[in-house]
């Protein structure tokens, strides 16, 4: 990377931006993610993380962000948020659980927010 390169680069604190380097960072477990575009993969996940994880040879990183199911530390291991939406799902958050993460409020605050917004 050139000094050009770096300058240019965006930072915003406590925020995790999926540049080209985080891509390459989190390739595999945004390719096990894409997998679970198929029923019997989801399946396969469901029946051995572990396995299923070192089939995809998620870092050790990558795995206990998995392990964790927050979705923040999932994003820091390069994972890209629409891909993590399908690992989400089978975990069975939705995007309120998400937002709460995200937010760092329970989800019943985090829907309480959304209420007070739209009022």
């Amino acid at each position: 990377m050139t000094t050009a390169t770096r300058k240019c680069r965006r930072s915003i604190p406590g925020t995790a931006i999926f540049d080209g380097d985080l891509a390459r960072i989190g390739y595999a477990l945004n390719r096990m993610c894409f997998s679970f575009n198929a029923a019997e993969c989801r399946e396969a996940f469901q029946r051995d993380e572990e396995a299923y994880m070192t089939r995809y040879r998620l870092t050790d990183a990558q795995k206990d962000a998995v392990r964790s199911r927050q979705v923040l530390q999932m994003i820091a291991a390069g994972g890209h948020p629409y891909y993590l939406a399908k690992l989400a799902g089978i975990f069975g958050l939705d995007m309120q659980d998400i937002g709460a993460q995200q937010t760092g409020v329970t989800k019943e605050a985090f829907q309480a927010k959304l209420v007070a917004a739209g009022a």
